[in-house]
């Protein structure tokens, strides 16, 4: 079967703008749809989005606010945060006549439900064929053209090859898997762990430090994913261990900065979300029900609420019993 022609990204944020970009320049047909109508408007005049600054929008792209228009599309990709996934996908379910895949970019695990994104798609439009893409890759980086490559999952294997020829190009290269949880596991607990990373540059514990975070992170990841049936290729892979690491590493990444501001005790950075913030309650109540533990991010969680301090947070974990490396 040929890869899809049309796609709508529903979301015109930085991330939105960028997976548009991304779709036009895999030759499909690509509609941006903003909420705001005046956003939409401003959009497609200036051909700019100052949520993405320096990014020239292609002027094959359609910018709508009309989420009829952009529900036509044969595969729709969701850039909103996670906790305003199924919103919008509620929103889209009343526009769909047909089956047709949806993709969500969110790196998170929705509040009150414990549940993935794909399964927040599933519940609000039951007819849908639900994909997550994922992977480590910056809304700027993959805007601008440079390479990025990141793993998109379909419960069926066909339709993920599919999705990944619709969206792939010389520049963002996608590999397609069918590991879902193991993929959305891999890029929900990698934002967590990327605050306690930054928490440590910010308070200046070391490079040693840093990396000593980052592997043990990367073994909680690991215990998490593998309790609720997630591969371990994907949990090393792309979506996984790539992610983790480059959240851990870069001063782009809103979780890191959350964490370097946290442990320098300054405010947080204004008007960026971190998806970490919302997400590490929900992963350590999700890590208790599997009878998993996961320290740091529980360190993360206690420090994110105002349970804990950093500095307690810090002698918790390096008080532990020692034990065999897992």
């Amino acid at each position: 079967m040929s890869a899809f022609q049309s796609v709508a990204v529903i979301g015109a944020g930085a991330w939105g703008t960028a997976l548009a970009t991304v779709a036009a320049r895999a030759g499909r047909t690509v509609t941006l749809w903003a909420r705001n109508a005046d956003h939409a408007a401003r959009i497609a005049s200036t051909r700019d989005n100052p949520r993405l600054p320096g990014v020239r929008i292609a002027p094959e792209i359609i910018v709508t606010s009309d989420l009829a228009e952009a529900s036509r599309a044969e595969m729709l990709l969701i850039a909103t945060p996670a906790q305003h996934l199924r919103g919008a996908v509620n929103m889209l379910a009343s526009h769909l006549t047909r089956p047709v895949p949806i993709i969500a970019s969110a790196k998170g695990i929705e509040h009150g439900t414990h549940k993935f994104m794909t399964d927040v798609i599933a519940e609000a439009a039951p007819h849908a064929q639900p994909a997550i893409l994922s992977g480590p890759s910056f809304a700027d980086d993959v805007a601008r053209g440079l390479p990025t490559a990141v793993t998109l999952a379909a419960k069926d294997e066909a339709l993920a090859s599919r999705l990944v020829q619709a969206l792939g190009s010389p520049t963002f290269r996608p590999y397609h898997s069918t590991d879902i949880r193991g993929v959305e596991i891999g890029g929900a607990a990698k934002n967590v762990l990327a605050i306690a990373v930054g928490i440590a540059v910010g308070r200046k514990l070391g490079a040693s430090a840093q990396a000593a975070l980052t592997t043990r992170g990367f073994a909680e990841l690991t215990r998490l994913g593998r309790a609720l049936g997630a591969r371990s290729e994907t949990l090393t892979g792309l979506s996984g261990l790539g992610d983790l690491i480059l959240t851990c590493a870069s001063p782009q990444s809103r979780n890191f900065a959350l964490g370097l501001a946290l442990g320098r005790g300054e405010q947080p950075p204004a008007g960026k979300l971190a998806e970490g913030e919302f997400t590490a309650p929900v992963l350590i109540e999700l890590a208790a029900s599997q009878d998993i533990e996961m320290p740091v991010s529980e360190a993360v969680a206690s420090i994110l609420s105002g349970r804990g301090t950093i500095d307690a947070a810090i002698s918790g974990l390096l008080t532990r019993p020692f034990k065999s490396e897992e």
